[in-house]
């Protein structure tokens, strides 16, 4: 009957949209599937590495400032307010720097070959598309992510 069929379809269409909500919200706060670009945080990751971002590990995805259509992948150094210590690209030169508020400090784990922070400026915590824990691809490298190389960079000055 025509009654029958409106509520099969009523009933699948509730389900549908209530699937597509939990499926949003979970990608949206808990996690999700992204491809890392760029040599930034070699080791821990590699370029076109596959990996899932969740919301509590130090390593990150963003959008590059740079380039909107690209991510990055780098570890979050400082925070709004905090008081970072930063290293030039050859590690020669020193210095401190405050964190503005909205804005997060990020710099890659492999500081010879990271466009980062130190390039350009701390950026918007809106970027910040996920944070990472667990490498999907490479195979060879499938588990959970190793902490910084390079130890903590905040300052007690």
């Amino acid at each position: 009957t025509l009654r029958g069929v409106l509520g099969k379809t009523f009933r699948l269409t509730g389900y549908t949209i209530q699937c597509g909500c939990i499926a949003h919200c979970a990608f949206e706060y808990v996690g999700g599937v992204a491809m890392c670009s760029g040599p930034s945080t070699e080791p821990t990751t590699q370029n076109s590495d596959i990996v899932f971002a969740e919301n509590v590990s130090k390593v990150v995805i963003a959008k590059s400032p740079s380039d909107p259509k690209s991510n990055i992948c780098e570890r979050v150094i400082g925070l709004e307010g905090d008081k970072i210590l930063t290293n030039s690209s050859s590690d020669f030169f020193k210095s401190h720097s405050n964190g503005p508020m909205g804005h997060v400090w990020l710099e890659g784990d492999n500081l010879q070959n990271s466009t980062d922070s130190r390039y350009y400026g701390p950026i918007l915590y809106g970027l910040i598309r996920g944070h990472i824990f667990f490498k999907i691809w490479s195979l060879s490298d499938f588990g959970f992510l190793h902490d910084s190389l390079n130890g903590h960079r905040f300052s007690d000055d």
